[in-house]
């Protein structure tokens, strides 16, 4: 400001005087504000230690002051701060200044000074700390606050988070002022969206109606249901005949979305169970269709494979994500080499009598599951999933695709495919093919069938073991594992086509979505008994299944 006032003097007489007396100046308020710049930063964190060290109080008057506060400052602590105070993490330490944070570790609990984060201490006990206490209203406050902070965390998906945690809640002149501003500097499409849908919901309480009727055009589709409640509010409740109806026309296209996306849900989940039927069917698909034997036990070797699960998981305790593409081979030599054993040991001698290879092997089945018992106890056990197959891929607000399901799904089909390769593109697949079609022809052109026999049992054994890894990510692993899914499997292979694959598939799934979709109005367990009733009078029509198999064994 002196400068300026000194520019005059320019037109004067007394222009060196003048020009001294100014520089003089200028050189003053240069010092001054250089002085100022170097304390600024000081004062700022003086400023947050203060305003974080006013959590520490009884006042909750007070207290919602000091939160307010805290998140004004934008500080990179402030987060933290907050969320502590918000999951009762944040306390009083006497000898330390102001707040601190406890982290339970090494058998102690461990303190961070609040406002710089830093290690300031130790203790033994939680009684040696004073807690400080947030009721509802202030839980509500704080989760508001941490919502405006995230949205300007540089990751998209966190500031998406919060703008959705932002649709439907109750938003004042303030907050919608912040989302405009960061809608005007937002880049990212997803969040964008989503914060024009809060921007919406807010502009439904506006005292202009046709401020409320863009509002609910902007809103008509949104699957949010935050967005669906709010206009059932409006239809219900505003004044305004305009509005209502158009509300309700709003709803209404949500609603035949919303059931879109649900039978698009019914289908996933459908063939998801599929999945797990495929699996579970083609080992046995393989082992009934080539030498004509009911193996019961077949659920058993899937109970192997999960066990196989449990024991690479406990051998490799640090590498939980590489457990299962390790426990898939090693279950596919352990489950084959137990088939092998079991078709050398028992199978061989009771070809052609299938009635009682069903007693046979149903009790071996008996004795597996008994052995299982004594070695692991009869208690479920739990494995766990490696985080690449944790979460869900987010389709919409109203459509996600679980991980675990979905690479379930994608792993099903490649074995299947793999299966279907080794079978018509390998001379033992060419083998098991023939002694399929005609065992006796095959023997006269010199097909070992005996030892085709083994290879297949075990083939389809080893399979049943790779089905054991995958069921253990999505049921409980005990000795009756494998009962749970034996009777579906068999009707799997009958409906698809005994012997045919490609039939086994196409019954998998079908008998997978059937099934979903019959559970919503039947319950789980009589969708299933009508599933078993149509399958039922499905053979009465046709014996041989969809796809049935050809040749003159298949005849006989």
């Amino acid at each position: 400001m002196d400068i300026f006032i000194a520019i005059p003097f320019f037109c004067t007489e007394n222009f060196s005087e003048n020009m001294q007396s100014s520089l003089r100046l200028f050189g003053r308020a240069t010092t001054l504000l250089f002085l100022l710049g170097l304390t600024l930063g000081t004062a700022a964190a003086d400023s947050f230690g203060k305003r974080v060290a006013a959590l520490a109080t009884e006042d909750f008057d007070q207290l919602e002051l000091a939160i307010d506060k805290v998140a004004a400052t934008g500080h990179a602590r402030a987060g933290p701060v907050l969320n502590a105070l918000l999951n009762g993490e944040l306390y009083i330490w006497p000898q330390n200044k102001g707040p601190v944070i406890a982290r339970e570790g090494g058998g102690a609990i461990r303190l961070f000074d609040a406002a710089t984060g830093q290690l300031v201490g130790e203790v033994a006990d939680e009684d040696e700390l004073e807690s400080i206490y947030v009721t509802n209203t202030l839980r509500i406050q704080i989760q508001e606050l941490m919502a405006q902070l995230t949205m300007a965390d540089p990751d998209p998906q966190r500031r998406r988070f919060a703008a959705v945690q932002t649709i439907g809640a109750d938003i004042d002149e303030g907050l919608a002022g912040l989302l405009r501003q960061r809608l005007r500097k937002e880049d990212d499409a997803e969040v964008r969206d989503a914060l024009a849908i809060a921007l919406a919901t807010y502009r439904l309480d506006a005292d202009d109606a046709q401020t409320r009727l863009a509002a609910i055009s902007r809103l008509r589709g949104s699957l949010y249901p935050e967005v669906l409640n709010r206009l059932t509010d409006v239809a219900q409740s505003d004044d305004d005949d305009a509005v209502r109806s158009k509300a309700r026309a709003a709803i209404k296209s949500i609603k035949a979305r919303v059931n879109r996306y649900y039978l698009l849900e019914n289908v996933f989940f459908g063939l998801s169970l599929g999945s797990v039927l495929l699996l579970a069917a083609v080992g046995l698909a393989i082992t009934f269709g080539v030498m004509g034997v009911i193996n019961m036990a077949h659920g058993e070797l899937m109970m192997i494979g999960a066990y196989t699960t449990y024991l690479v998981q406990k051998l490799l305790p640090g590498e939980l994500a590489w457990s299962i593409p390790i426990a898939i081979p090693a279950a596919f030599v352990v489950s084959g080499l137990v088939g092998i054993a079991i078709e050398r040991g028992v199978i061989r001698f009771l070809y052609g009598r299938p009635l009682e290879t069903l007693l046979a092997t149903f009790g071996i089945s008996l004795i597996l599951q008994q052995a299982v018992r004594s070695i692991f106890s009869p208690l479920n056990l739990a494995i766990g999933s490696p985080g690449w197959m944790r979460g869900s891929l987010e389709i919409n607000p109203v459509f996600s695709l679980t991980h675990n399901r979905l690479y379930i799904l994608l792993f099903s089909i490649a074995v299947f495919l793999s299966l279907l390769m080794v079978l018509k593109r390998t001379p033992l697949g060419l083998k098991v093919r023939a002694v399929a079609q005609n065992r006796a022809m095959a023997r006269t052109m010199g097909v070992r069938a005996d030892r085709v026999d083994a290879l297949t049992f075990g083939l389809g054994a080893g399979i049943a073991g790779v089905a054991g890894v995958a069921l253990s990510q999505l049921t409980n692993v005990g000795p009756n594992l494998g009962q749970n899914y034996i009777i579906d499997s068999f009707m799997v292979v009958v409906f698809g086509g005994v012997g045919n694959l490609w039939g086994m598939l196409v019954g998998a799934f079908g008998l997978g979505v059937a099934n979903k979709f019959l559970e919503p109005y039947a319950g789980a367990v009589l969708a299933k008994i009508l599933v078993l009733v149509l399958i039922i009078a499905f053979i009465q029509v046709r014996p041989r299944g969809l796809f049935p198999q050809r040749g003159r064994a298949a005849e006989n």
